[in-house]
C-alpha cells in the first residue's frame, strides 16, 4: 500500500479542528438551516484556532502553511458532521478570494484584508454569475469605468455565496474592449459603499445554512487601487485560479461520499428489516461494496491530485477530471446511501437527507460537468493535433 497521506502534523491539527467541529458546529447545524445563515461567531471561533487563513503568510496574519493537506482535514471534518454549507463558505474564503489576494493582490490589499480573513473577522464573496447570463463570462454586463482615482461600477450579479453577509465582494466587471472581445477586471467592492445593495436572501435546494443573494452595484465607487491583478486580465486570472477551485470542490464531494458511507454503514448494521440486520441483504452488501471501492479508488486519485498542487503541477485538466468524476460520484453514493436508509433517509433528522440535498449543485457550481468533459476533451485533441 501506498504511504499515508497524512503525518503526524497532520494529525495534531484533526484533532483541533474535530474538538472544534464537536464543539462550535454540530451544535448548530439545525438553528443554522433554519435562519439560512451561518452568522458569525462560528467564523471567528474558528479564526482563533488557526483553522482560517492557513495558506496566508504569517505576516499577513495567516498560518504560513502551504501544505494543502491542512485544508483537506478541514474539509473531512466538517463533512464528517454534514456541514457541507460552512466548509464551502470557508472555501470561497481562503481557496478562492484569499487565494486571488494571495496570488495578485498588493501589499496594501493583502495587508487590508488577510488578516482579517483569517481571524475570522472578515467574510469574503466572489462576484462572477449575472442574472440573464449565468456564468458566461464573455457575455458580462456589469461595468467598471475609471474616472480618475476611482473605478465606477454598475451591473447586478446573482448565486452570491456569502453574498447577504460578506464584507467585501471580489467582483468582476467589464473594464473596456479589444480586437471586439470584452475586457474583464476584477474589483475588490467593500459591501459598505455607497450604492452597493443586497437583494433577496436566495431560497435553494440545498445548502440551506449558507446564505446566497442577489447584489446589485448602482454607481459604486471605490479606489483604483482596489484592482486585483492587472487591468483587463480578468479573464486570464480567473482561468489560473479555476484548478484550485475545483479541486477543492472535488475534495469537498470527496469527504461528502464518505461521510455518507460511514452513515449508511452504521445504520444498515444496527437496523432490522424480516428479522435481520438491513447489511446482512446481498444487495445491501454488493451496493456498498461498490460504492465504497468507487470512493477508495477516488480519494487514491485525488490524494495524488494533492500532491501535484503542493508541488505546483496541477493544472486546468486535471482540476477537470477530478471535478467532474467526483461531484457525479458524490451524488451516486449519497442517492445509493439514502436508498438504503428508506424512508427514514427522507427525514431531515437524518444526515443523509441534508447530504443528498447539498450534494446537487456540486455538479454545477465552479463548472458544470459537461463543461468539465469539454475542457478535458480539448486537451485530448490538442494533443494529436497535425
Amino acid at each position: 500500500m501506498p504511504a499515508p497521506f497524512y503525518d503526524a502534523d497532520h494529525d495534531a491539527f484533526r484533532e483541533i479542528m474535530r474538538a472544534f467541529v464537536t464543539r462550535e458546529v454540530a451544535p448548530h447545524l439545525d438553528e443554522w438551516e433554519e435562519a439560512r445563515e451561518t452568522g458569525r461567531q462560528v467564523w471567528k471561533s474558528a479564526g482563533a484556532l488557526g483553522i482560517l487563513g492557513l495558506r496566508f503568510p504569517e505576516h499577513h496574519g495567516g498560518g504560513g502553511v502551504s501544505d494543502y493537506r491542512f485544508r483537506c482535514v478541514v474539509q473531512e471534518e466538517l463533512a464528517r458532521v454534514g456541514a457541507a454549507a460552512l466548509a464551502s463558505g470557508f472555501s470561497i474564503n481562503e481557496d478562492i478570494v484569499g487565494s486571488y489576494l494571495n496570488e495578485l493582490g498588493t501589499e496594501e490589499q493583502k495587508q487590508r484584508w488577510l488578516p482579517g480573513m483569517s481571524q475570522g473577522d472578515v467574510v469574503t464573496s466572489i462576484a462572477m454569475s449575472e442574472p440573464a447570463i449565468g456564468s458566461d463570462l464573455k457575455g458580462m454586463k456589469t461595468t467598471a469605468v475609471r474616472d480618475g482615482d476611482e473605478w465606477v461600477i454598475n451591473g447586478a450579479k446573482t448565486f452570491i455565496t456569502s453574498g447577504f453577509s460578506s464584507d467585501v465582494v471580489l467582483t468582476a466587471a467589464r473594464t473596456g474592449e479589444k480586437d471586439g472581445r470584452a475586457q474583464l477586471s476584477l474589483i475588490l467592492v467593500p459591501t459598505t459603499a455607497r450604492g452597493f445593495a443586497r437583494g433577496r436572501k436566495l431560497r435553494k435546494l440545498g445548502l440551506h445554512a449558507q446564505d446566497t443573494a442577489e447584489i446589485s452595484f448602482t454607481d459604486v465607487r471605490v479606489p483604483a487601487e482596489n484592482l486585483v491583478g492587472e487591468e483587463g486580465r480578468g479573464f486570464a486570472h480567473l482561468t489560473a485560479q479555476l484548478p484550485l477551485e475545483r479541486l477543492s470542490i472535488a475534495w469537498r464531494a470527496l469527504t461528502a461520499a464518505e461521510a455518507a458511507l460511514e452513515w449508511t454503514i452504521r445504520y444498515t448494521s444496527e437496523r432490522k428489516a424480516f428479522g435481520k440486520r438491513v447489511i446482512d441483504f446481498q444487495n445491501t452488501r454488493f451496493r456498498l461494496a461498490e460504492m465504497t471501492t468507487e470512493v477508495e479508488i477516488t480519494r487514491s486519485f485525488l490524494e495524488q491530485g494533492i500532491a501535484a498542487l503542493n508541488d505546483g503541477q496541477f493544472d486546468a485538466t486535471l482540476g477537470a477530471k477530478a471535478k467532474w468524476w467526483t461531484t457525479e460520484l458524490q451524488n451516486r453514493v449519497i442517492n445509493g446511501c439514502l436508498q438504503m436508509h428508506g424512508g427514514y433517509g427522507y427525514m431531515d433528522e437524518y444526515p443523509i437527507s441534508r447530504a443528498y440535498a447539498d450534494a446537487r449543485v456540486q455538479t454545477i457550481v465552479g463548472g458544470t460537468t459537461e463543461i468539465m468533459k469539454e475542457i478535458i476533451g480539448r486537451d485530448l485533441a490538442a494533443r494529436y493535433r497535425d
